[in-house]
């Protein structure tokens, strides 16, 4: 009975231990990548970083401890990437998404977030911010993680998005009373900050609201401000007074003007900047998350003969989507931060992939995109001190490529080894 216990009390305190034999590490996307160098993990931690090939027996380990060791020596091993804009409980395929709520359960979409996830952790996203999502779904998802019952990316999530009655975020295009809002709808200041309290209440870990109409919405409102300046004002003040950062959706010009100077800590899109637009953005230190991808995707897909889009969204989506792109060239030479985001949930459309090379394609340098997706993304999320470089004391999440993305930024549509707090993705 005694070898029985002491050999269970060595197993639970037993360490595993991996060495990284890393060809060429960035440590820090603001840096410039070493050659030859080892990065020793302990469980979900990196315990270590040396030049060099470490060897099984540098470790000291006691009775129970493993050790192995990863040959990336051809690799270019980075920090893991954080998405800092997605919808984790939607179709990757999106002209279906408006319909996943008539027909599928919310036990059905749950499932279906488990392989979005994964996708989303095998594209090299160790961290994903979920800005918008079935509230139970979203945050069971999160937790399910987080224990190491599921395997996917840490995640940030929104619970549902706050909008105003007919608003963006508000279910429009459907027979009325057929189903209800998919988002936490509000009017007025009093509406607002109960609003606010209700998504931290159910499990927030920040708050996403509609500032301006949007692009998939089937409503003719534009893309202009839909919440009043005191209402945007009383959304971001509440959330702040509470611990939580603010998100919010805009795309017209009237209302990202009016979420800066309500103090917000991103803009999700940005399509429509003006100079006042960047001053703001500069003044206050908020994040432009530009979401490309989605904005390419939106054009081609309005510009089909047989697009499923109805003309509300059509009319909007072949403009607004290119603007898009004006928009983040004109914040990033301007000097605004820039974090990455793609505003999908899988790869099925190559978007979790390909936002780099569209981030490249509207002027971004190599480098400056790998910073939006590492060190700006931790530092918009609130977790530079756990993620978005590689140093001791920090989680063991971490992406390699076999060519150097500085050179080449497409080498990054498919990475080939990805690990997640220790734990290598499979």
């Amino acid at each position: 009975m005694f070898s029985v216990c002491l050999s269970l009390s060595v197993s639970l305190f037993a360490s595993e231990y991996k060495i990284i034999h890393a060809g060429t590490l960035l440590f820090d996307a603001r840096d410039k990548p070493l050659n030859t160098q080892s990065v020793i993990v302990k469980d979900s931690e990196i315990l270590e970083i040396k030049s060099g090939y470490s060897a099984k027996s540098d470790i000291n380990i006691t009775d129970g401890d493993t050790v192995s060791v990863i040959d990336l020596s051809e690799h270019f091993v980075m920090a893991g990437l954080i998405d800092a804009h997605v919808h984790i409980t939607g179709d990757s395929d999106r002209r279906d998404s408006r319909l996943d709520i008539l027909y599928k359960s919310e036990a059905e979409r749950a499932v279906m977030a488990v392989p979005n996830a994964r996708n989303k952790l095998l594209a090299g996203y160790t961290t994903i911010r979920n800005v918008g999502g079935a509230r139970n779904i979203v945050v069971g998802l999160r937790d399910g993680i987080k224990s190491g019952a599921i395997h996917g990316p840490r995640m940030l999530v929104a619970t549902d998005s706050i909008s105003p009655t007919g608003g963006h975020g508000d279910t429009n295009g459907y027979k009325p009373g057929l189903i209800e809002s998919g988002s936490s709808i509000c009017d007025g200041i009093g509406d607002c900050q109960r609003a606010v309290r209700q998504q931290i209440k159910n499990g927030a870990d920040l708050i996403k609201y509609v500032a301006t109409g949007g692009v998939m919405s089937n409503i003719a409102a534009g893309v202009d401000q839909q919440f009043s300046d005191e209402e945007q004002r009383a959304i971001v003040a509440t959330a702040h007074s509470m611990g939580r950062k603010v998100a919010a959706h805009a795309h017209g010009t009237n209302g990202i003007n009016a979420a800066l100077r309500a103090g917000v800590d991103s803009i999700e899109h940005g399509s429509y900047l003006d100079d006042e637009s960047i001053e703001l953005f500069k003044e206050s230190g908020a994040y432009l998350v530009p979401t490309l991808s989605v904005a390419e995707w939106a054009v081609k897909e309005a510009a089909k003969p047989d697009t499923q889009f109805p003309p509300s969204v059509v009319a909007k989506a072949s403009v607004v989507g290119v603007q898009t792109i004006k928009g983040l060239s004109q914040a990033y030479k301007a000097g605004v931060k820039i974090a990455l985001g793609t505003d999908f949930s899988g790869d099925k459309h190559m978007a979790s992939k390909r936002e780099m090379s569209l981030l490249k394609s509207a002027g971004m340098a190599e480098k400056d995109i790998l910073i939006a997706a590492t060190v700006n993304g931790a530092d918009l999320l609130g977790l530079s001190e756990e993620i978005g470089t590689l140093e001791v004391g920090k989680s063991a999440d971490m992406v390699a490529y076999t060519e150097n993305p500085l050179g080449n930024i497409d080498t990054m549509l498919d990475p080939t080894f990805v690990m997640a707090r220790g734990r290598i993705a499979e």
